[in-house]
């Protein structure tokens, strides 16, 4: 995932619930469209470290085989430090950067 350059704190941040709530009907709206986002994304990051990982993976059975590579510990330390999906949603939310639409409208 290619994440837009949007400012995330890796920690947790107590919020005003009605900044949480943005413009849903209510807050439980807005909580089930962040897990929502927050499920997209997680799928996103998790096909492109897949990918990225697919290079260094070995189709051999034999343990003994099996070593360590530099550049595959510094790719899965990278994605370790990235926000987690529920903060990024929660942070669109909350900048009104996420758009949805309810399915009666």
């Amino acid at each position: 995932m290619e994440q837009k350059k949007i400012v995330v704190s890796s920690n947790t941040i107590t919020r005003n619930i009605k900044d949480v709530q943005g413009t849903a009907e209510n807050v439980y709206e807005s909580i089930n469209i962040i897990s929502k986002r927050a499920d997209q994304i997680s799928r996103e990051i998790k096909v492109e470290l897949n990918r990225k990982l697919e290079e260094f993976a070995s189709y051999t059975d034999n343990l003994e085989e099996i070593f360590e590579n530099r550049e595959q510990i510094e790719i899965s330390k990278h994605y370790e430090k990235q926000p987690k999906p529920v903060l990024i949603a929660t942070t669109e939310m909350v900048n009104g950067e996420l758009p949805y639409k309810r399915s009666e409208d």
